[in-house]
């Protein structure tokens, strides 16, 4: 009871002084608009001093990302390399025993309302010695009218599908072998890209870019470009739980070493390369979370012609090649993924003058099977375990690798 009266007399007064104070003012008008030009500075300040989200762009403080990775390998065959094809260092099929992977740190920010940046740096280990490389450094343009986007800087070039993604991203351990002969694993390149988004009722987008072509699958000198580009290529969903995505690509590519005495076999010449990518996804209601199917597809046909010089044989290589892979991931539970790879490469036949050296196929078409199991933590960690019957020489290679993954601080979304 004494509660109860206790909180009436209160409101009483509250009410009293509150009804005497507007009486002595004539003017309610006023009174209401100070309110709320207090209401206003007070959600004003709330915002100022909020933190934000842990995954908004902020013009102030950008978001930065570290990427862990590491790994151990067991190969049963001492070789490397891809026979029949010249390949870069990337293209390898990676270090034996326990060994600190690529770790990237990835830098993004919007300058302002029409400026977006980014940078990631990868730590590598080569030859014994851990180095920094700068793998992307851009600017890329907001808003601009009729879905146009413009990139430049170094970048990773759109083309097929895996190249503009970062490999911490890929369902396999490794890139699949056209990657690895016809792209380095995928390569960064400096240079302008243009991309536009189609108004259709589907998702369209058609681009293209020119490069400098400072390294594998180019090597130009000079002033002039090295590496052009252009891809389209469609989407859409199929009801809640369906998602495809159809792709075509091409790259012109100029190497010119012009008897450069660094490389142990310098190509001269130019390269045509040509793909088509598909990608289809199944999820049970829409909830990926918890089931996903994808299927996943590429072929790659290269077109290469032009000198090859060893230092003891210079002779003109001319050849059509060819190599897909094809393959399947399965997440049937919410941390839980398996997963299938085929790779394929049709080499060309050896010419005479290079029997012997690395582009001697040795009659063989370079193949591999690949199977993966993979534990996630959460969205930021995963380990990863995967099986590959290597067929790349005539000899079978059995590769045991088993793979961690680790992702801390502010990181954007991946592309479909």
């Amino acid at each position: 009871m004494f509660y109860n009266k206790l909180y009436i007399g209160t409101a009483l007064c509250l009410l009293m002084s509150t009804t005497a104070a507007f009486a002595a003012d004539t003017s309610i008008d006023a009174r209401i608009a100070a309110l709320e030009a207090k209401i206003k500075n007070l959600e004003t300040t709330s915002i100022q001093n909020a933190a934000p989200p842990s995954n908004a762009m902020s013009v102030f403080n950008p978001s930065m990302n570290i990427i862990l990775n590491g790994r151990y390998g067991y190969f049963s065959k001492d070789q490397d390399g891809i026979p029949g094809f010249q390949i870069g260092e990337e293209g390898m099929r990676g270090d034996r025993g326990i060994s600190v992977g690529e770790s990237e740190l990835n830098f993004g920010a919007n300058v302002d309302d029409k400026i977006y940046a980014a940078l990631t740096a990868a730590i590598v280990s080569e030859d014994g010695e851990d180095i920094i490389e700068l793998e992307e450094a851009y600017i890329q343009s907001l808003g601009l009218p009729y879905g146009v986007t413009l990139t430049g800087g170094r970048l990773f070039p759109t083309f097929g599908y895996l190249n503009e993604k970062h490999k911490h991203t890929d369902d396999f351990v490794d890139r699949p072998l056209p990657y690895r002969a016809y792209l380095n694993g995928g390569f960064s390149d400096d240079g302008v890209q243009a991309a536009i988004v189609l108004p259709t009722d589907f998702y369209s987008e058609i681009g293209g870019g020119v490069f400098r072509g400072r390294g594998f699958p180019a090597a130009s000198e000079g002033n002039d470009a090295g590496l052009f580009t252009a891809y389209a290529r469609i989407g859409g969903d199929i009801g809640v739980g369906h998602a495809w995505r159809l792709g075509g690509s091409y790259l012109h590519a100029k190497s010119n070493h012009d008897g450069r005495e660094d490389e142990e076999f310098a190509f001269t010449g130019k390269d045509d390369i040509y793909g088509i990518d598909a990608k289809y996804t199944y999820s049970p209601n829409g909830n990926n979370k918890e089931q996903e199917l994808t299927l996943q597809a590429e072929y790659l046909f290269r077109r290469e012609k032009g000198v090859y010089d060893d230092g003891a044989v210079a002779a003109k290589f001319n050849s059509n090649t060819s190599g897909f892979y094809t393959q399947a991931v399965y997440k049937f539970m919410t941390q839980w993924r398996v997963g299938y790879r085929y790779a394929f490469l049709d080499a060309a036949k050896t010419p005479a003058d290079f029997v012997g050296t690395a582009l001697d196929s040795e009659g063989h078409d370079p193949q591999t099977h690949s199977l993966m199991a993979e534990y996630d933590t959460s969205e930021f960690g995963r380990f990863r375990l995967q099986y590959n019957y290597d067929l790349t020489y005539d000899k079978p290679d059995n590769q045991i690798i088993l793979q961690y993954t680790v992702s801390f601080g502010a990181h954007g979304a991946h592309g479909f």
